[in-house]
């Protein structure tokens, strides 16, 4: 069995998400049994319809949304984290018991920089995960401790984003 890789897709620009899609797709069109969780998203993006109708790739649903974090009141915060954390706990068990070949924890990093998750259950299930899973984590600002664990860091760096410029997020674009 080859060695399973760990992937980082971080830095401020574009694309994170749309890269760990992109390997997904390409892992489903290998035969390969995907599993791909959203932490603070909602299934209203574009590609989550599409990720359904592929055979092999299975979107665990984003039930609830808080909003950004920082508007929210430290009452969702606390809501947030016992959400994020379960999300977190049956994905991973998901991902071991359900013998999948890729797993993708979108915005990991954000959850985890924002305290809504505990960094170490993610850092231990990395360290001791199964032989052939590969992971993905999309985010910013990976920790060191996560970044030293990854075999992949690719960081996507903005140069020039039309946000910057007062364009909100469009669909089917940025979601």
């Amino acid at each position: 069995m080859m060695k399973s890789c760990i992937h980082i897709y971080c830095g401020d620009g574009k694309g994170k998400t749309t890269a760990a899609i992109g390997l997904s797709v390409r892992a489903s069109g290998c035969g390969k049994k995907v599993l791909v969780t959203r932490f603070l998203k909602t299934d209203h993006s574009g590609e989550v319809k599409v990720l359904d109708a592929i055979a092999g790739i299975t979107v665990t649903p984003c039930e609830r949304s808080f909003g950004f974090f920082t508007r929210m009141t430290e009452e969702q915060k606390k809501e947030a984290a016992v959400y994020y954390s379960q999300l977190l706990a049956s994905t991973l068990e998901k991902a071991v018991n359900e013998e999948y070949d890729l797993l993708v924890m979108d915005e990991i990093m954000a959850v985890c920089n924002y305290g809504l998750v505990d960094e170490e259950v993610v850092r231990k299930f990395l360290v001791d995960r199964p032989k052939g899973l590969e992971v993905v984590l999309t985010g910013r600002n990976p920790s060191k401790e996560l970044t030293d664990l990854a075999d992949y860091v690719s960081e996507i760096h903005k140069i020039k984003h039309p946000y910057d410029q007062g364009l909100n997020a469009r669909k089917g674009i940025e979601y």
